[in-house]
């Protein structure tokens, strides 16, 4: 068994990724992932410090993943279509580990929901495999607004009012709050999504063609289902 320093992390991080979509933040012990990357308990102490960096280290690796998603997808003459491609590519990484989506955007520290002190302050939204996420959007954001498809204004703003609306309506229906609707990405993120591009002084019709092109787009090249 090859227990080199560069192959040690990389297995013990893809172990707690599979931990987290079989079981849950629960599972996240060192004991267990040690054991399901067929290593000893003692390896996580020595390559990590311990969990919390293990989990911070696992975070990254998602918004690496993240990364790798926006990269691929093609910019067009149409930034609101790749924006909306944008959102629905976040929402199909948090439908394949939605555990692991919860420890990238949400409270949640294995299993617990908890205020957090100043020394375990998480630091997600600070690090730089998100802030190399996030330039994406940021980027696109920019585009937009040369464009002139909405009023001049900073992109960076835009971005977090963007951010705020795909990892919103991602967490609620992670938590199945749309259950009643047949096809929640059509009936309230889409229409979401018009309305803020709206609000953001652009023309509703063109915004809704837009919208519609990148879910067709998604839907031809994604087998998971819309609702």
């Amino acid at each position: 068994m090859d227990t080199t320093a560069e192959t040690v992390p990389e297995r013990l991080i893809r172990a707690t990724i599979e931990l987290l979509a079989e079981q849950g933040p629960a599972a996240i012990k060192a004991r267990t992932v040690a054991a399901a990357a067929g290593l000893s308990t003692m390896v996580v102490y020595s390559h990590f410090g311990g969990i919390p960096e293990l989990v911070r280290a696992v975070v990254d690796r998602g918004f690496n993943e993240l990364d790798g998603a926006f990269s691929r997808i093609p910019v067009t003459d149409d930034a609101v279509a790749d924006l909306f491609s944008m959102a629905l590519a976040c929402r199909r990484i948090a439908r394949q580990n939605p555990h692991l989506y919860d420890l990238m955007f949400g409270l949640s520290t294995r299993a617990t929901y908890r205020p957090m002190g100043e020394a375990d302050l998480r630091l997600s939204g600070r690090s730089p495999a998100f802030r190399e996420a996030y330039a994406h959007m940021v980027e696109s954001c920019a585009r937009l607004v040369g464009s002139r498809r909405v009023d001049e204004q900073d992109p960076a703003v835009i971005a977090a009012q963007l951010w705020s609306f795909v990892h919103g309506y991602i967490t609620l229906e992670l938590g199945e709050h749309f259950a009643d609707f047949d096809d929640a990405v059509e009936q309230v993120m889409l229409p979401m999504g018009v309305n803020l591009v709206v609000g953001l002084g652009g023309d509703r019709a063109s915004a809704q063609a837009s919208h519609e092109a990148a879910l067709r787009h998604y839907a031809s090249t994604d087998s998971a289902p819309s609702r």
